[in-house]
């Protein structure tokens, strides 16, 4: 009798805590750049907050032959590269409207302290979403970043919570 009850509770666990999780990304493309196997990766990264819009993140992921040859075994560059578009009709679900903007995707480049990132930031004065490729290090911050913008002027626009005003 109870079975159901607390099978429908942890479904309902489960779909909040993913929820709340940074989007997946699926890579769409992968280019030799050298003899080593070195290789730069294209993963689609699909906005879990704002159906409709698609970033498309490059990194550098290096070989075992040039961790070896280096020395630098658990990590990859901070290089990235973002490109975000319009790939379907905008739906703007409950986003951060903030200065600070929020984590939209997040993956490792290396075995613990350094992760590859998507901010979102959304510039009400221009009515544009814009998207920053950053990394983040425990001890040193990087300098090497990109950004896109996706603007929203002109563009049929649904905004589940309304307009911000």
């Amino acid at each position: 009798m109870f079975r159901p009850i607390r099978t429908l509770l942890l479904a309902a666990l489960a779909a909040c805590a993913t929820a709340s999780l940074p989007a997946r990304a699926e890579t769409v493309g992968e280019v030799g750049v050298d003899w080593l196997g070195n290789d730069i990766k294209i993963d689609a990264v699909r906005d879990p907050k704002i159906n409709g819009i698609t970033c498309h993140v490059t990194y550098f992921d290096r070989s075992v032959i040039d961790r070896l040859k280096k020395g630098n075994w658990f990590e990859d560059p901070s290089n990235n590269s973002i490109a975000c578009r319009q790939t379907g009709p905008i739906t703007i679900g409950d986003i951060n409207l903030s200065r600070d903007g929020e984590e939209v995707f997040r993956s490792g480049l290396s075995l613990i302290w350094k992760d590859l990132l998507v901010t979102r930031i959304y510039d009400k004065a221009n009515d544009t979403l814009i998207y920053l490729a950053h990394s983040r290090q425990l001890t040193d911050g990087s300098a090497k970043m990109s950004i896109t913008t996706v603007p929203l002027f002109g563009q049929t626009v649904t905004w589940e919570n309304g307009r911000p005003q």
